[in-house]
């Protein structure tokens, strides 16, 4: 991926007014958020050598969010919309208070656009806390959940 691709990326963001977009493809790794963490890239072109030097140049925020949970850590909102904490009205929450949730497990799902995103854990845990209410907005950055 060069500068080239990432700088159309960016203006297509900009276009649809997206706060958040992630490309996971062999090799590339590209997380892209509008505000304080601004973009996020680790790319591995081989294995061995070439993976060992990728986190190097990854920023330090990119390791804190792919390792397990630490007491009190807050999942904030990857976009904003609105949160919601089941698959429909009916159905059970995906998370209740002290579930353990592990890393990929679906948390909530908040609508943006009218389109609904699953919003999946990075983290593994313990839910301590639901910090958001279930059919309000959420702005980027908000927690939504507090896992242990």
């Amino acid at each position: 991926m060069d500068l080239k691709e990432i700088r159309k990326i960016v203006e297509l963001m900009n276009e649809h007014e997206l706060s958040y977009f992630h490309l996971e493809e062999e090799g590339i790794n590209l997380k892209m958020k509008k505000g304080a963490d601004i973009v996020q890239v680790a790319q591995a072109a081989m294995p061995t050598a070439a993976t060992a030097a990728a986190p190097a140049t990854t920023p330090p925020v990119a390791a804190d969010t792919t390792e397990a949970a630490t007491p009190g850590n807050e999942i904030p909102a990857p976009m904003v919309g609105t949160f919601y904490a089941s698959p429909s009205p009916d159905s059970p929450a995906f998370v209740s208070v002290g579930d353990t949730i592990s890393v990929g497990q679906t948390l909530c799902i908040i609508e943006a656009m009218k389109v609904m995103n699953e919003i999946k854990s990075e983290v593994a845990g313990t839910v301590t806390a639901i910090v958001a209410t279930d059919g309000e907005a959420v702005q980027f950055g908000d927690g939504l959940f507090r896992v242990q």
